[in-house]
């Protein structure tokens, strides 16, 4: 069972004004948790302070092999309270808690052992350069902040923990406001494995924590993940100070199938996992699907069958295929898109060829749902088929050639997944090589994110996670240059001129 909360619940870096609390909801009955303090600047100023002197003090100066001993015993320590993790993610964030368990969870775990295992694998460089060898190390930045957003609290959390940790730095946290209490949990957790202020979390409600953190001076690294609109906002912010930022930001990935695919079922099938997965709530979400013509019609067909046995509940009922969105305001946005598309459907230029069923049990009455929701004959130009609508809906667009599927793909502003089923393979290489995203999946929706890095292009944001190439998002290069004992060191000639040779 997860722990239960107060009814304010206050942590180390929150405020004591009653002001500054915020809910936290039960997306699935809409009732609330635990009221949380939010961190102010005060408290911000307070983590870093305790962030530099634990990496001043020790963190720095661990070795490659301490600090992967330390990131196991994370790992370890994390491992026996995977179910009350998934429980809670649940509560907090909606979705199924067998979900919750084989998907973020177990990511959570196998990502610090991951980095455990390779962040003694970051190899310096020496170059021979006659008089003078130079030798090139890969230095931690120091603090690093690190803000997350409300869909995957465990992944992002690990993600980012992990390899900061493993590259030598400290990490400040700030979890997002719909789906905190997770991310606390976890923080709690490993600092019992980990010395003092190593890790820490800072709450807050709305952008204010976030800029004291890119603001701060002591912060020399941030992570962020979420909304392209935030995003922008937060590299704004740091480029002021000069930090270095990692952007992973919106998606609105296409789905593409083409009509010599081999099995038509696994593409179906595929395409409802992309769109559905994790509500929706997702920046891999595939909520566009582009099928040609040939196969369009019975496309459609076997996919609206299976939208239309899509249950949503609350997320605790092991017979839950959905939960619902993480806030009322999330439910209201992606309402907002559902209208559109039925605003379309009355002027007879889309239809709704399918919806899934919404919870029966009366507790769930106020919880934040909408009804998973199959949007056909959509037109590459749309709304809906254009911005990320973050939710349970998906719409299909037919088209005929090639090219024509490469442009639509293409002309999103967004650059994170392409998914591609067809059994030409010089198309599917022409087609990968063509389409302007960070990730392509061909003739599968597997969703195997450790160990490859992981990022996009264009507004989805720059910057890798998940792999080992990670390891140099959070360092930094310095070079040292030293005579080698082999002929005179080059002078500049006016130097040699005052002072001889």
């Amino acid at each position: 069972m997860p722990p239960t909360y107060p009814e304010i619940l206050k942590v180390r870096y929150s405020s004591d004004d009653a002001s500054l609390q915020f809910p936290v909801h039960n997306p699935a009955t809409g009732e609330v948790i635990t009221n949380l303090q939010a961190g102010t600047p005060v408290e911000v100023d307070a983590a870093v302070q305790a962030a530099q002197k634990a990496y001043d003090n020790d963190w720095r100066w661990r070795s490659p092999a301490e600090r992967s001993a330390l990131l196991f015993r994370c790992a370890d320590a994390l491992e026996p309270h995977k179910d009350e993790l998934a429980e809670l993610l649940c509560l907090e964030n909606g979705k199924p808690k067998q979900d919750a368990l084989s998907f973020d969870i177990n990511f959570l775990v196998n990502i610090f052992r991951f980095f455990a295992g390779i962040c003694d694998k970051l190899p310096g460089e020496f170059y021979q350069r006659g008089s003078v060898n130079a030798t090139v190390i890969y230095e931690p930045f120091g603090v690093c902040a690190g803000i997350l957003p409300f869909n995957w609290p465990p992944i992002h959390f690990g993600g980012k923990t992990a390899p900061a940790l493993a590259a030598g730095n400290v990490m400040i946290i700030k979890p997002g406001e719909q789906a905190p209490l997770t991310v606390l949990r976890m923080c709690e957790i490993i600092s019992q494995v980990l010395p003092p202020d190593v890790v820490q979390v800072v709450p807050g409600l709305g952008p204010e924590v976030p800029a004291a953190l890119i603001k701060h001076d002591l912060v020399k690294m941030v992570s962020f993940t979420g909304s392209t609109v935030a995003g922008a906002k937060v590299a704004e912010t740091a480029a002021r100070t000069v930090t270095p930022v990692v952007l992973e930001l919106g998606g609105k990935n296409a789905f593409v199938v083409f009509d010599d695919v081999e099995g038509l079922d696994r593409a179906v099938g595929d395409a409802l996992e992309g769109a559905f997965f994790n509500k929706g709530e997702a920046c891999t979400a595939s909520s566009r699907i582009l099928v040609q013509k040939g196969v369009y019609n019975q496309f459609c067909d076997k996919l609206a069958a299976g939208v239309k046995k899509l249950r949503s509940g609350n997320g605790l009922n092991p017979t839950t295929h959905l939960g619902p969105q993480v806030s009322k305001a999330q439910q209201q946005r992606v309402l907002g898109y559902l209208h559109k598309a039925k605003d379309l459907e009355k002027e007879g230029k889309v239809k709704i060829a399918a919806q899934g069923q919404l919870p029966e049990d009366p507790a769930c009455k106020n919880g934040f749902f909408v009804p998973p929701t199959l949007i056909t004959d959509v037109t590459r130009d749309m709304v809906i088929a254009q911005e990320e609508m973050f939710g349970v809906l998906v719409t299909v667009t037919p088209f005929e050639t090639e090219d024509e599927a490469v442009d639509i793909v293409n002309e999103s502003r967004y650059g994170l997944t392409s998914i591609i089923f067809s059994c030409n393979s010089e198309r599917c290489w022409r087609f990968s090589k063509k389409v302007d995203v960070g990730l392509v999946y061909v003739n599968n929706y597997f969703r195997n994110i450790l160990g490859v890095p992981f990022g996009g292009a264009k507004e989805t944001g720059y910057g890798r996670e998940h792999s080992i190439g990670t390891l140099r998002e959070w360092c930094r290069a310095k070079v040292i240059n030293q005579p080698s004992g082999f002929g005179e060191v080059p002078r500049w000639r006016v130097v040699k001129e005052l002072y001889g040779a």
